[in-house]
């Protein structure tokens, strides 16, 4: 008896550990984030057999840490994936936090001499300081029938409190965001949507990781995608609960809980994280070289030599769909 139950014990192979998967912020925690608090508050990591740890953001971008292999994953701008990519950076999509847009140009409500585009031409914008402003403003504007001028004042964040005092004309911001916050708190605002004046539609930002980290870790990324994926689905089915983890789960952030529900509502309503046809997470290719294709005729790609890339680049080895849950 002592002999068979050694034998058995030998063959009974140890608890597989779970394995560590780090992934890097773009920001402060927000409700582009929810999915990942959700998927570890519900043990959906622990089932998938992953160890997550969410980093904090900090002042290195996450397509920087991912493509120096400090971060597994982090949440990527669209653009900053096509520009860092573009520029030698080892950076592939995997997952889109969104389905469309959710950028949009604003300005106050009470402009009247603000009507379309056109009237942006000769106004003052916040802005934060990249090329891509400059090509997408410039674009809705002509699209307009306007020429395209107009003064920049680089403000960062700082942009929003200059809008809402009437320090400057116009700005960007998130709709899901910094738009939720200003129709809570004001002032009213009035905007422009980016693909509805000649700028292709986009998926904001990803979830990615590097072509090396999944060339050795293709299991592991499946995993972690697939469980990410799920966890978007409760947020998106569960939104209560789901702005709770997500606020109980940063309570350096000091979120109010009643602003992240709105939040939240409006991904939901928009069909933001869960497209109307029912995707969620899935990496549209014609948005991906519609995108692509617009920010290389705008002369905003660039080699590692700072150079404007003259050809085209294979945008299709920007994103891979296959380590979604149901992947096509």
């Amino acid at each position: 008896m002592a002999l068979g139950l050694a034998i058995g014990l030998a063959a009974t192979p140890a608890l597989a550990q779970p394995i560590p998967v780090t992934v890097a912020l773009d920001w402060t925690p927000n409700t582009n984030h929810v999915g990942l608090f959700v998927a570890q508050a519900k043990g959906f990591y622990d089932e998938a057999g992953l160890d997550v740890e969410i980093l904090p953001y900090s002042d290195t971008s996450a397509g920087t840490l991912v493509a120096n292999h400090v971060a597994d994953f982090g949440i990527l701008g669209s653009i900053g994936l096509f520009t860092q990519r573009t520029a030698g950076a080892d950076l592939v999509a995997t997952y889109a936090l969104v389905q469309t847009e959710t950028g949009r140009l604003v300005f106050n409500a009470d402009r009247q001499d603000i009507q379309s585009p056109r009237d942006l031409d000769g106004k003052v914008y916040g802005g934060f300081g990249s090329a891509w402003e400059n090509a997408l403003i410039g674009t809705i504007i002509r699209h307009d029938g306007g020429t395209g001028d107009f003064e920049t004042v680089t403000l960062g964040t700082s942009a929003y409190e200059a809008l809402a005092n009437g320090a400057v004309d116009f700005t960007l911001e998130v709709y899901t965001w910094e738009g939720v916050k200003a129709e809570r708190d004001g002032p009213a605002q009035r905007a422009f949507r980016y693909a509805d004046f000649g700028v292709p539609d986009q998926h904001t930002n990803f979830i990615g990781t590097s072509s090396a980290y999944l060339a050795d870790n293709a299991e592991t990324a499946k995993a972690f995608i697939a469980a990410s994926q799920r966890g978007y689905e409760y947020a998106v089915a569960n939104p209560d609960e789901a702005a709770g983890i997500l606020v109980t789960g940063n309570a350096d952030a000091a979120l109010d809980r009643d602003f992240v529900r709105a939040s939240l509502q409006a991904l939901i309503d928009g069909h933001y994280l869960k497209a109307e046809n029912g995707a969620i997470g899935t990496i549209d290719p014609a948005k991906m070289d519609a995108v692509g294709t617009f920010l290389f005729e705008t002369h905003i790609l660039k080699d590692g030599n700072g150079a404007a890339v003259a050809v085209k680049p294979d945008f299709t080895t920007y994103y891979s769909n296959a380590y979604l849950d149901s992947a096509p």
